[in-house]
């Protein structure tokens, strides 16, 4: 774009967001603290999904001093079901740093941003741009998806140089008088109406600047990137209970750095409280012999046989898992250390994984269909 095209592509972009932006509840105000909680929580996750959580999380931590002295099973309770629990734990570790280095003050710059865990280059700028008005462009999914289509640029938009590219071409396009906002309304469009399917053309504010829709391919850009093929999972987890009808949480494992498999379970269970379980790629039966007489030695009685519960599906990326759950009635729960001995109700208001959230209710839809005591 010339100057000209280019100031009238700026204002008409940053008019229509004024005007018809979503409320939302960070944009309340341009606090630094509320911002990147809410930066954090929506990668990769829906807006939709992220407001409730988003409400509790700033009730319970309304600043960065409240987030660093709370233990992490609390940051990770109100965490739970939001997924990708690492953004959770460098939440926090990134809040200790601000106490520990800035007596609560969050950073001003750039750099000082860059250096706290968990934020790169995108969450800086939008953190920058949106609390202190610093000129920064953000380049994400809806922006570089805005950008191709403006551009009319085929290809791969994650390839290195080609995602590069896109950068300097957010960089150019920003409103430098209103960065914040700017960023904001780039995003805005590109969740609201220059969506991945079906773009509502008719109804975009720059649809005149834009040359993917004058040669009539804006809904086929970006192109399509190669999707990892899936891979099929199949474990087995036993929820345990005594006679008092108390169950077996373990806690939450260390993962392994160097650990690939697909089917490693602490990545499964996002390093969360669990239920004992294994992968399970051909017999269940044997797969949870195996967990029960050597992992966790316990002796099976022929007259107190274990009871498979209802199959759970669970997906995580391109993991499309299948959780074969049983109900192991014992006399004693096994000492484990650091292993929680607690009520299904109970269990699901530590923070758990969405797929042990999944198996803790099938036990209790059991329990409720046989009426037993669980």
């Amino acid at each position: 774009m010339d100057s000209v095209a280019l100031k009238q592509f700026r204002q008409s972009l940053l008019n229509w967001f004024r005007v018809y932006q979503r409320d939302l509840p960070w944009r309340e105000n341009r606090d630094p603290y509320r911002v990147w909680v809410s930066e954090i929580m929506l990668q990769q996750t829906r807006v939709a999904a992220v407001i409730p959580y988003y409400q509790k999380f700033l009730a319970r931590f309304p600043d960065v001093k409240s987030l660093a002295q709370a233990s992490q099973q609390e940051v990770l309770r109100l965490w739970s079901g939001l997924g990708y629990y690492r953004r959770a734990r460098n939440l926090q570790r990134a809040a200790q740093q601000i106490v520990a280095q800035r007596r609560d003050e969050f950073p001003r710059t750039r750099e000082e941003v860059l250096a706290l865990s968990g934020i790169g280059e995108y969450t800086a700028a939008a953190i920058m741009s949106i609390a202190f008005d610093e000129p920064l462009a953000v380049l994400d999914g809806n922006v570089a998806r805005v950008i191709a289509r403006l551009d009319a640029l085929r290809g791969d938009l994650r390839q290195p140089q080609r995602w590069r590219n896109l950068q300097l071409s957010a960089n150019q396009l920003l409103a430098p008088e209103s960065p914040g906002d700017w960023n904001q309304a780039m995003m805005e469009l590109g969740a609201t109406v220059c969506a991945p399917k079906s773009p509502q053309c008719l109804l975009c504010p720059v649809a005149q600047f834009c040359e993917g829709r004058k040669l009539g391919i804006a809904e086929s850009l970006p192109e399509k990137r190669k999707k990892r093929a899936s891979v099929s999972i199949q474990l087995v987890s036993a929820v345990l209970q005594d006679a008092s009808g108390k169950c077996l949480l373990l806690p939450p494992p260390k993962a392994a750095t160097n650990a690939k498999a697909d089917d490693h379970i602490p990545s499964l269970v996002a390093s969360l409280w669990h239920f004992p379980t294994i992968s399970a790629p051909s017999n269940h039966r044997v797969a949870l012999n195996n967990l029960l007489q050597q992992e966790l030695k316990i002796k099976l009685t022929k007259s107190n046989p274990p009871v498979s519960l209802n199959k759970v599906r669970h997906t995580v990326t391109y993991r499309l898992i299948s959780v074969f759950p049983f109900l192991v009635r014992l006399k004693r729960l096994p000492k484990i250390p650091g292993a929680k001995r607690l009520t299904l109700e109970r269990a699901l208001a530590l923070p758990i994984s969405n797929l042990t959230r999944k198996v803790a209710l099938a036990a209790v839809k059991y329990r409720s269909a046989t009426k037993s005591k669980i």
